[in-house]
């Protein structure tokens, strides 16, 4: 199966300001949607965030697009909307020490993220049965996705560069590796 991981649009908050499930606007996903849709097969299914960032990027790409809270970005917690030179220190530390386990308070970690991702995956493509799926989410999702079916250590996929409306190609087969075709456009 081919999967286009589609990253929304640049959000509209201030720089500096942690805003992992934070319902944000972004800029006008129509100009990244006429940009994507000629990558997209024909009849492609897009499932998408129900954030408005990859909402309303889903909707300009796709007449009827799917949304499951699966695909939302990471849950920061107490920290989603504060800025991130007020987070305290010795949490930035702990989660700098252990980035795939540490949970932010009241939030979750890289591996609950990364869990929740690929349950979401595995679900869709049982219900969609098609060749190709275009999901529009947000980095971190993306990343745990990609860390998963590439098999890489949290501190090689947390690192991964996606630009905001780029779209990454992954090919996708049950039982064996995936093979990766990133187009960053």
């Amino acid at each position: 199966m081919q999967v286009f991981l589609i990253r929304h649009p640049r959000p509209l908050v201030g720089a500096g300001i942690c805003y992992g499930q934070l319902d944000v606007e972004a800029e006008d996903p129509q100009p990244t949607a006429d940009r994507l849709r000629a990558l997209l097969p024909a009849g492609t299914p897009v499932l998408a965030s129900p954030l408005r960032r990859s909402r309303r990027l889903a909707e300009a790409l796709h007449a009827h697009p799917l949304f499951d809270r699966r695909l939302m970005e990471i849950d920061f917690g107490e920290w989603e909307g504060r800025g991130w030179d007020q987070v305290e220190r010795a949490l930035l530390d702990a989660w700098a020490a252990d980035v795939l386990h540490f949970s932010p308070p009241g939030g979750e970690s890289a591996a609950m993220l990364q869990a929740r991702v690929i349950d979401c995956f595995s679900d869709c493509v049982a219900e969609l049965r098609a060749t190709s799926v275009a999901l529009v989410s947000h980095a971190g999702a993306i990343r745990a996705a990609l860390g998963h079916w590439l098999q890489l250590p949290v501190d090689e996929w947390s690192q991964l560069a996606l630009d905001f409306g780029s779209v990454t190609l992954i090919d996708v087969e049950p039982g064996a590796a995936a093979v990766l075709r990133f187009i960053n456009r």
